[in-house]
C-alpha cells in the first residue's frame, strides 16, 4: 500500500507532497545564490534529490511566489531565441527563507532529541548531569 497525503482534497504518494512543500524554500534559496530562469531552477533541483517531474508545477509555483511578492521577474532578451523569464529574490523572499531556515533548526533539534531518546542515547541535558 502507497502512503498518501491529502492536498486540497486530492490524495497524492508521501513524497510528492514532500516534495512540493520543499519547492518554495528550494527555489528561493537557489535564487538567493543567482538569478535565473524557470528552465536552469527546474535542471538545480536534482542538487536536493527532487527531480521536476512536472514542469508546470514549477511555474505555477514561481507565478504564485511573485504573486506573493518573494520573487520578481524580467524578461531577458539578450541571447538569440525566445524571451526567457528570469527570476531574482526579493526583501520578501529573503525573510521568508530566513524564517523557514529558522524554523528548520528549531524542527531539527526536536529531531535530534527525540532520536536520541528513542535510541537510548543520552541528551546534551543529561550528558551535563552526568559531569
Amino acid at each position: 500500500m502507497t502512503e498518501e497525503h491529502r492536498d486540497n482534497g486530492r490524495s497524492q504518494p508521501a513524497n510528492e507532497a514532500w516534495s512540493k512543500n520543499w519547492l518554495v524554500p528550494i527555489l528561493l534559496l537557489m535564487l538567493r545564490q543567482w538569478s535565473s530562469y524557470g528552465y536552469q531552477l527546474m535542471e538545480q533541483m536534482s542538487t536536493f534529490g527532487l527531480a521536476a517531474k512536472n514542469p508546470g508545477t514549477c511555474y505555477c509555483t514561481l507565478r504564485q511566489m511573485e504573486r506573493d511578492g518573494m520573487v520578481r521577474s524580467t524578461w531577458d532578451t539578450s541571447e538569440g531565441g525566445p524571451a526567457r523569464r528570469v527570476y531574482s529574490i526579493t526583501d520578501v523572499g529573503e525573510a521568508y527563507l530566513d524564517h523557514w531556515t529558522r524554523s528548520l533548526d528549531q524542527y531539527r533539534r526536536m529531531m535530534d532529541t527525540f532520536y536520541r531518546l528513542s535510541t537510548g542515547q543520552p541528551t546534551p541535558r543529561e550528558k551535563k548531569a552526568q559531569v
